[in-house]
């Protein structure tokens, strides 16, 4: 959420921040919010002046009744159109400040200066690892080199839950259990982060404290009657764990890392990408989650990428960091890495994980404070992500830059030990 005294004191500094999202709408959404923030301090004015007079009316009517024992009829009649007054701006005022608080919830996060105006097609590549392995004649992409090897079942996944839930057998689902265990393994043996399991449903207010509601409710599987949502990342329950708390100030940075499966509908993207692993409902993904003091967030995102970076080169996967323009930032975004890894039989480049910094806006939110000492007044916290990372379409980019000529897949030294082989190849049997 924005800070709306940050609007209210500099509206053209917000307004110019976020003319650079490239939405025209925003316009008039702030005009709304200006508007309701002009009411609501007009009211407090009005209840400030109301409170005033009958806190003088009281101290005049314990006179009156100190001297003659009763008020009279006119008296009483006065205090109790006052007493109306006030309580009809009380409602007033509750009811602008709920439309102004449900309204400020549309209002993304401003990009923070360094983005590149512009578009997606603005997106600055910023640096890459790695050869990309050419799309050479032959090359299959991984949904052909799945179904060959008999490490996953598109058609049966579809037949359970419908098209976008993949279902993986044999050596492909011990490769997804291998994957999970190594990324957990690196993050929390190697960059320092506490490995968390959260729940896999969060209620409507955590999903509203890291800004996918209500914007982006209808990408969301939601439960009836309890009004639960099914994670659509680890953010979610992960960012909220500190919700409404004040954090010791000495114990930041924070870093937590947690793998939940994903459910996402993104009924924004039907039709798109459609084939193998490139576009699913249901994921799993590793999530990293950090908490910084507002002066350490830029170097902790830095940090927090390399981590995400550690994971592809371990993979042994070409792959390219991106930073995207203020147009195509996410909604809750102040600043996103995105890292898309080369997948050579399909010729693109998949984007394998993104790594954001949300500023204050997230913990404006969830109310999430920290102390910067002893004593002081409390302050909001930075909160940061990153896919460390997710899965689907890693896969897809290692299958298919791993393949080898005769149908087999050779993998990273890495994941050797979770697998107990260095090779994939077709074998008999299946689901």
């Amino acid at each position: 959420m924005i800070d709306l005294k940050l609007l209210r004191a500099s509206p053209g500094q917000v307004r110019v921040a976020l003319a650079r999202r490239g939405d025209a709408t925003l316009t008039k959404l702030l005009d709304t919010l200006e508007a309701l923030d002009m009411k609501r301090r007009a009211l407090t004015g009005q209840l400030d002046q109301l409170h005033a007079e009958r806190n003088e009316a009281a101290k005049a009517d314990a006179r009156l009744m100190k001297e003659k024992g009763e008020l009279p009829v006119a008296v009483r009649e006065q205090r109790k159109k006052l007493g109306e007054r006030v309580a009809g701006l009380e409602a007033e005022l509750r009811r602008v400040e709920a439309e102004l608080d449900q309204q400020a919830l549309y209002v993304p996060n401003l990009p923070l200066p360094d983005l590149p105006d512009g578009d997606a097609s603005h997106n600055a590549v910023l640096r890459s690892w790695g050869t990309p392995r050419p799309r050479e004649p032959g090359l299959k992409p991984h949904w052909e080199l799945g179904a060959a090897l008999g490490i996953f079942d598109f058609e049966r996944g579809a037949k359970v839950a419908g098209s976008g839930f993949p279902l993986f057998v044999g050596m492909g689902s011990k490769l997804v259990r291998a994957l999970i265990n190594f990324m957990l393994d690196l993050h929390t043996r190697e960059h320092g982060y506490v490995e968390l399991e959260p729940p896999f449903v969060v209620k409507r207010e955590m999903m509203q404290g890291t800004g996918q509601v209500p914007k982006f409710e209808a990408d969301a599987y939601r439960t009836e009657p309890d009004d639960l949502f099914l994670v659509p990342t680890a953010e979610v329950p992960v960012t909220n764990l500190h919700r409404d708390e004040i954090v010791d100030g000495a114990r930041l940075p924070l870093a937590y890392a947690a793998y939940t499966p994903c459910f996402r509908r993104e009924a924004g993207a039907a039709g798109k990408d459609t084939r193998g692993l490139l576009r699913v409902h249901q994921f799993d993904k590793v999530e990293l989650v950090r908490f910084a003091r507002p002066a350490d967030s830029p170097t902790e995102h830095e940090k927090m990428t390399a981590h995400a970076e550690a994971v592809l080169q371990r993979l042994e996967l070409p792959y390219r960091v991106v930073l995207l323009a203020a147009g195509d930032v996410g909604f809750a975004s102040a600043k996103t890495y995105d890292l898309e890894a080369w997948a050579p039989a399909v010729g693109q480049w998949l984007e394998v994980s993104s790594s954001s910094t949300f500023t204050d806006f997230q913990a404006r939110r969830a109310n999430i404070r920290y102390r910067p000492g002893p004593g002081a007044k409390p302050e909001f916290v930075h909160t940061l992500n990153a896919s460390g990372v997710a899965l689907p379409r890693t896969l897809a980019a290692l299958l298919e830059t791993h393949q080898r000529p005769d149908g087999s897949v050779t993998l990273p030294s890495a994941l050797a030990p979770y697998l107990g082989t260095d090779r994939l190849a077709a074998v008999s049997g299946g689901a």
